[in-house]
């Protein structure tokens, strides 16, 4: 039988790059922290309902590219192509707004779409999120945009560009729908074949088209922001001088739409020109009326999501991700020996060090090269002396100093210890 391999537009995330991951995940959690969000965890599946009618049937998610089956029940069931309206979902269901007016949420994990794999997306790709829920406060927008570009700069991405837009209330953006459609009828034949099918179904997309062609004749369409009325307007000017005032920059692209139906008002991406095609990082805005239109009461809600894989890409460009090195080396021979050793490099893991034993059982002579290569500072050795005496062997391997102490005082010593190999740029 042949060997059997991940499926493609999956990949394993393995050793050697999982630091990058752990680096992104632990920054997330620290900032996203520090502004009071709270972390949920919606399933990885959801009745196929809940996103044809939170994202839009006409949009090319729902359209062709979600993962959907029917289940031993015959339940239309996907696996979540996005979170947002499984975080709303949840938000509902559990009466989250009674808990306090303002719900501040993030998430990470995996989504799922079918579509072709390319540089920092699979089909199964991964993000973190986060949603700010019940206010419609220009603040609001603004707060969860400061939020993403404080992880983006303590991960130390650089090159990056804010790019803003208002896509309106539904009212403006009904008026706006119809000149774009008038404006783009004419110029039916000239568009790319997904964009002929979207000028009826959901024209906005059209804006976004990669198509050189359909991007010349955009060029020259009716733009949104002509289209915003009063209220739209003073919000979207309220989120600039906002953001002026906290010193993040940002450019109007009156482009911006992004994919799903449900944004209202702010629309936002943060870019970076080091990922080509590929650019966005972070997207996201408002979406007042995805709450009601799930069932839940009339709730203004506003977030956005990172794609960790691109993250990631921008990392390896930085830097190689960390290693998860010993502190310690435990190397032993002999049944007695490799048991006290064993005891010894538990009740080291207890008390918060890395340590690695050797069990190979190979002569001293291997077992120490094995050490030197691991990167840890230091090395014990128990052989048959040592657990018959009941001590222990520390060889420093970058002095090649070596000490012998009973275990008992070894074990007493070991904030001593902690500090010794602080020193040597060995304990995080």
């Amino acid at each position: 039988m042949g060997i059997i391999k991940a499926l493609r537009g999956t990949r394993d995330i393995l050793p050697g790059e999982i630091g990058h991951w752990q680096q992104v995940e632990a920054i997330a959690r620290s900032v996203l922290g520090h502004a009071l969000y709270s972390e949920v965890r919606p399933p990885i599946f959801e009745q196929t309902d809940l996103f044809a009618r939170g994202i839009g049937e006409a949009t090319d998610v729902v359209g062709k590219e979600m993962y959907t089956f029917s289940d031993r029940g015959d339940r239309s069931i996907t696996l979540r192509p996005e979170f947002t309206a499984g975080v709303v979902r949840a938000y509902i269901e559990h009466n989250l707004g009674t808990k306090a007016q303002v719900q501040r949420l993030w998430y990470s994990g995996p989504v799922f779409r079918y579509e072709r794999p390319q540089a920092g997306r699979q089909r199964q790709f991964h993000q973190i999120g986060a949603e700010l829920i019940g206010s419609d406060a220009p603040a609001a927008d603004v707060e969860v945009i400061a939020v993403a570009t404080d992880i983006l700069q303590q991960l130390g991405l650089k090159s990056l560009r804010l790019d803003l837009n208002s896509v309106g209330n539904v009212g403006d953006r009904t008026q706006y729908r119809q000149a774009l459609i008038d404006f783009l009828t004419p110029h039916h034949q000239d568009l790319d074949a997904d964009s002929q099918d979207r000028l009826t179904r959901n024209p906005l997309r059209i804006l976004d088209s990669k198509d050189p062609k359909t991007q010349a004749i955009v060029q020259d369409a009716p733009q949104l922001l002509d289209y915003l009325g009063d209220e739209s307007r003073r919000h979207f000017e309220q989120v600039q001088n906002l953001l002026t005032a906290l010193g993040i920059e940002y450019r109007i692209n009156p482009r911006l739409v992004r994919g799903l139906d449900y944004y209202t008002h702010t629309a936002f991406e943060i870019q970076s020109d080091d990922l080509g095609a590929q650019a966005t990082v972070c997207g996201g805005g408002r979406y007042d009326g995805l709450v009601a239109q799930l069932g839940g009461a009339a709730t203004p809600a506003v977030g956005w999501a990172m794609g960790v894989e691109r993250l990631i890409l921008l990392l390896e460009q930085l830097h190689a991700a960390p290693l998860l090195t010993p502190e310690i080396y435990c190397v032993s021979q002999g049944d007695r020996p490799t048991a006290q050793a064993l005891v010894l490099a538990q009740k080291l893991r207890q008390q918060g060090l890395r340590v690695e034993f050797d069990l190979s059982g190979a002569a001293f002579k291997k077992q120490l090269k094995r050490a030197d290569r691991s990167g840890a500072p230091l090395c014990l050795i128990l052989g048959e002396t040592e657990a018959e005496q009941g001590t222990v062997g520390l060889k420093w391997l970058q002095t090649q100093e070596q000490t012998s102490q009973t275990q008992g005082e070894f074990l007493e010593n070991v904030e001593t210890l902690k500090k010794r190999l602080a020193l040597t740029g060995s304990t995080p």
